[in-house]
């Protein structure tokens, strides 16, 4: 296969700032009492390699345009990808001619002019140096990973790949209020999924990856392929166990997910249709009083380097901030965008988040749960006998009711000392218990995307097995 050339670094000649204003007054000029633009562009760079061999290779741009107009309180949505001039006379014409149909709604709208804002400085959310490398030192990186995990020991036997990515995006948000707005931002990542066989043949996969916003802060293939192959290793031999109720260890990876759910717990647009188990929970005790999570548009990592939720404004033009959104176990706010925060009669938190297409969603930045001052080999030490999770299978979380089962493998736990492999058991509880049951705080946090969470012990919950 021949070798992808890297993706030339040049501004864009397409002036996207003035782009979306335009698009803004030709809306209004077209009968728009208000109307909002979004504009994207971005590059991405993929290489996937299998036992040493390039598996798949693309290399991909694009740019787009979002309108969201507002005929009083009827609104409506188009984008394109057309940005010539007969293409974006027919994004504004389609836009009105939608708006027009459609129901009124008493509490769509953009948002109050002296709400918008952004964040001002350099947020160290963009570095060329991603697309540094060549296409053919992208492949070996690539190659790299999976070969250092293929050599780590005799019982890596076949691989799922080693992989590279490169992306850099452009984001440009105006509106008909006087906001104009726009970042870039950059990516890059690389893993390895490797597998193991025992004496037997059974086979057990895992993996390792490493992401960051520059390539300087990329963790080496060689160490990535090593930890996916540790981790592939530990799984050999995995059996069920019985049923049994037991402290479970959430490791980080999975800990995460429990953030998640209570974040989807949070946002306003379950609130506003009571489809939570948190409706109705703002200033109570929600979990334990050593649980504290933080919603942080703001962030810089101890790298210098922005987070991965990190931007100067959200998906409406509000300013980015700090939310904490539990403290000491009390749910201190929900999580809004002006559309929700309007329903709910408060204010927008400064959670949207935008497409090209429809209106704006609720999103995280960087969430996280406050970590603690225990290392994880102090929590379990603590453990006679539990179980350790690694890995999540389902979505098993009911956000009305706070019922939890989700399918999980790990490793046992017995005298504070991890045994054996276990896969093809079932964890269950429910939220409103396991937020409050948590028992122990990792001091192990660490940002591999945007949200991040310490090792977590759970009391109370059950292991269903053999």
């Amino acid at each position: 296969m021949s070798e992808a050339p890297a993706v030339p670094r040049s501004d864009a000649q397409l002036d996207l700032k003035s782009l979306a204003a335009e698009v803004v007054a030709r809306a209004t000029k077209a009968g728009a009492t208000d109307a909002e633009a979004v504009v994207s562009e971005g590059d991405e760079f993929s290489v996937s390699v299998r036992m040493g061999e390039v598996e798949t290779l693309q290399e991909s741009g694009a740019r787009g345009l979002g309108l969201r107009v507002f005929a009083g309180k009827r609104s409506a949505s188009a984008s394109t990808s057309d940005l010539t001039p007969d293409g974006i006379e027919q994004l504004v014409s389609g836009a009105m001619a939608l708006a027009h149909v459609t129901e009124e709604d008493a509490f769509a709208g953009l948002p109050d002019e002296a709400d918008f804002g952004q964040l001002e400085g350099d947020l160290h959310l963009y570095f060329d140096d991603v697309y540094s490398l060549s296409g053919a030192e992208r492949i070996d990186h690539a190659r790299r990973a999976e070969a250092a995990a293929m050599a780590f020991d005799p019982r890596i036997t076949n691989s799922q790949g080693g992989h590279f990515d490169a992306a850099t995006g452009r984001k440009v948000l105006a509106n008909s209020r006087g906001f104009l707005g726009e970042y870039r931002s950059s990516y890059c990542g690389i893993s390895a999924a490797p597998l193991a066989m025992d004496p037997n043949g059974a086979m057990q996969r895992d993996f390792w990856s490493s992401s960051a916003r520059r390539l300087a802060d990329l963790e080496s293939p060689e160490s990535i392929g090593q930890e996916a192959a540790r981790r592939a290793l530990r799984r050999l031999g995995a059996r069920r166990v019985p049923t049994q109720r037991v402290p479970i260890v959430f490791a980080p990876e999975v800990a995460r997910s429990l953030i998640g759910h209570l974040f989807e717990a949070a946002s306003g647009d379950s609130i506003w249709r009571s489809a939570s188990f948190l409706a109705g929970q703002l200033g109570e005790i929600i979990a334990a009083p050593t649980i504290t999570i933080v919603d942080d548009h703001t962030m810089l990592l101890p790298t210098g380097v922005g987070g991965f939720g990190t931007s100067p404004f959200d998906g409406e033009g509000l300013p980015t901030r700090r939310t904490v959104v539990v403290e000491n176990g009390v749910l201190q706010t929900y999580l809004l965008n002006t559309y929700t925060a309007r329903k709910l009669q408060m204010r927008s938190t400064g959670n949207a988040t935008r497409g090209l297409a429809g209106s704006p969603g609720i999103g995280s930045g960087n969430l996280y749960l406050v970590p603690g001052t225990q290392t994880p080999e102090e929590i379990l030490a603590e453990i006679p006998a539990g179980f350790y999770v690694t890995s999540l299978m389902g979505f098993g979380a009911n956000m009305v009711t706070g019922d939890y089962s989700r399918g999980a493998s790990g490793l046992w736990i017995e005298n504070g000392e991890l045994t054996h492999a276990v896969e093809e058991v079932t964890i269950a509880g429910n939220l409103r218990e396991i937020f409050r049951n948590i028992t122990s705080i990792g001091n192990d946090l660490v940002f591999r995307s945007s949200a991040a969470c310490p090792t977590l012990r759970v009391d109370g919950m059950t292991v269903a097995g053999a």
